[in-house]
């Protein structure tokens, strides 16, 4: 990303092959909060679902979790990851940014269960709090100029 952005909406997004987690946060604000969960059979399913995502929200900016192995190494998602964002840019013209997502869903199961959510409950929100976690992690960057 060359332009440094200072307010505005941003989507989160925990990208996987069966289901996204999107998260929602503030620039301003520095806040992430979990959304929702896409899901669908076709490519064209869930960027219908993320299109009209983007038209309610009007984000400035989608972060991208980008998984990395435990020694920096590339991920077998990372190039999977890298062309979700292509196609947001793409598709709907929208600025992207990478955050490293290692461990993001570990800890997201371990924040569910901390608050009583836990086994099967999960599933159904489990990829959209890591979609927060990683949105977050950027919003945390981001104020203090590391991004």
């Amino acid at each position: 990303m060359n332009t440094v952005l200072h307010s505005g909406t941003v989507l989160g997004f925990d990208f996987g092959l069966k289901r996204i987690g999107v998260a929602v946060g503030d620039l301003d604000l520095g806040l992430a909060h979990p959304l929702t969960t896409v899901t669908g059979e076709s490519n064209d399913q869930r960027f219908g679902t993320i299109g009209a995502l983007l038209k309610e929200w009007q984000p400035v900016l989608a972060v991208v979790g980008m998984p990395a192995h435990a020694d920096g190494g590339e991920h077998e998602m990372s190039a999977r990851c890298r062309r979700f964002a292509h196609q947001l840019e793409g598709r709907f013209g929208l600025k992207t940014a990478f955050v490293d997502e290692s461990l993001s869903s570990a800890a997201a199961s371990e924040d569910l269960n901390e608050a009583g959510v836990r086994g099967r409950r999960q599933k159904t929100v489990l990829d959209q709090v890591a979609a927060q976690r990683i949105l977050q992690s950027y919003l945390d960057q981001h104020k203090y100029g590391i991004t």
